[in-house]
């Protein structure tokens, strides 16, 4: 062979492995930037609901762990999600009065878990309802009943759970019906409970007047309380007063902060688009916020949020909240029907920020 033509097949041979190190690179390069891609992207979460009559309730689980559950003895005069948990398994409801904590505060009975109801019903009371009112005094109460399990959906990303209810007087009338859908979603540091909460008239008109009392609320753990360094005083709306006791601070960390830039104890009262409740539990950082949808009357709605624990909108209860500048006194005329739609976002593992909460609500409002 002629020292050219070798020259030539040694000049072609590198000239290739130059070419194919240069692809392998390149797809070593793809792979990587595949696996990062992959690295950002959430991992599913499978939401598998578990219903149980006997016991009153339908578990919701996320990837096998208990996330909350749906319950609606009669005890509670609501139907309530108790206990709820964070994506670490941590619980941020009180658990007074169903199963008392250690160091926990034991005001406000009918605070259990996350519910929805009102203070003033055709001058009934729904809000203020347990157990703990005496018998000579029931009649100027109702209860929500818990009526049928309508759909249970399991599945990747979301469960489903559709139920109804009926809002009753002391006597067992029925003034509206509730048709409500929960649905139940989470991520790796994230668990997402959406509520869209329908009410119906029956055959006469409902009178909502205007109370601090409602709407959505939820009773917080003893840790994402506010601080306390004096005892309080609350009235309902009835004039019944109930005493906050100073407690032992210790591991108290919780801090409110509004979507228009309010914090602690300023919130109460104000108009917000969302409210953000954060503290710490055993080291696990923890955010609880709540949205209001913009198709909601009362739009953004007043909060009812109080240092002790009690964290709540109210977007009907305009002149109690306004301090008497507005007037709502909301009625649902006979057959006519109203839908509230709420977002729960239970953060954890991380701090979340102001910007992160606005980007969040965006979604949930479109």
């Amino acid at each position: 062979m002629h020292l050219r033509s070798k020259t030539s097949i040694c000049l072609s041979t590198f000239l290739l492995a130059i070419l194919l190190s240069s692809c392998n690179d390149g797809q070593k390069k793809g792979k990587a930037s595949v696996a990062s891609n992959n690295d950002n992207e959430e991992k599913k979460s499978i939401i598998s609901l578990i219903r149980n009559d006997e016991e009153q309730k339908v578990d919701v689980l996320i990837d096998g762990e208990l996330f909350t559950s749906y319950i609606y003895p009669e005890t509670v005069k609501k139907p309530v999600l108790y206990p709820i948990k964070t994506a670490q398994g941590t619980i941020v409801t009180r658990g007074f009065p169903l199963e008392s904590r250690a160091g926990e505060r034991v005001d406000h009975p009918h605070h259990v878990g996350l519910w929805f109801n009102y203070g003033d019903v055709n001058g009934l009371d729904f809000w203020n309802n347990s157990d703990a009112i005496p018998e000579d005094k029931r009649a100027h109460y109702g209860t929500i009943v818990h009526q049928e399990i309508n759909r249970i959906s399991s599945g990747n990303d979301r469960g489903e759970l559709e139920v109804s209810m009926a809002w009753k007087d002391s006597e067992g009338k029925t003034l509206m019906t509730e048709y409500t859908t929960f649905i139940f979603s989470g991520t790796d540091n994230e668990r997402v409970i959406d509520r869209i909460t329908t009410l119906t008239a029956l055959d006469e008109d409902v009178s909502m007047k205007d109370n601090k009392e409602g709407l959505l609320g939820i009773r917080v753990a003893r840790e994402l309380e506010h601080p306390a360094d004096k005892p309080e005083m609350f009235t309902d709306a009835s004039g019944n007063p109930t005493d906050v006791p100073v407690l032992n601070n210790d591991g108290v960390t919780g801090w409110y902060n509004s979507s228009e830039g309010l914090e602690g104890h300023d919130v109460w009262g104000a108009r917000a688009k969302w409210m953000n409740l954060s503290g710490e539990i055993n080291g696990e950082d923890i955010a609880i916020a709540i949205f209001d949808h913009p198709d909601n009357i009362g739009y953004p709605t007043y909060w009812h949020a109080r240092g002790y624990g009690l964290y709540a909108a109210n977007s009907l209860g305009q002149e109690a909240m306004s301090g008497g500048k507005e007037t709502l006194n909301f009625i649902l005329g006979a057959n006519e029907s109203v839908t509230f739609k709420h977002r729960v976002v239970i953060y954890s593992g991380k701090e979340v920020d102001k910007q992160q909460i606005d980007k969040d609500f965006e979604v949930f409002a479109q």
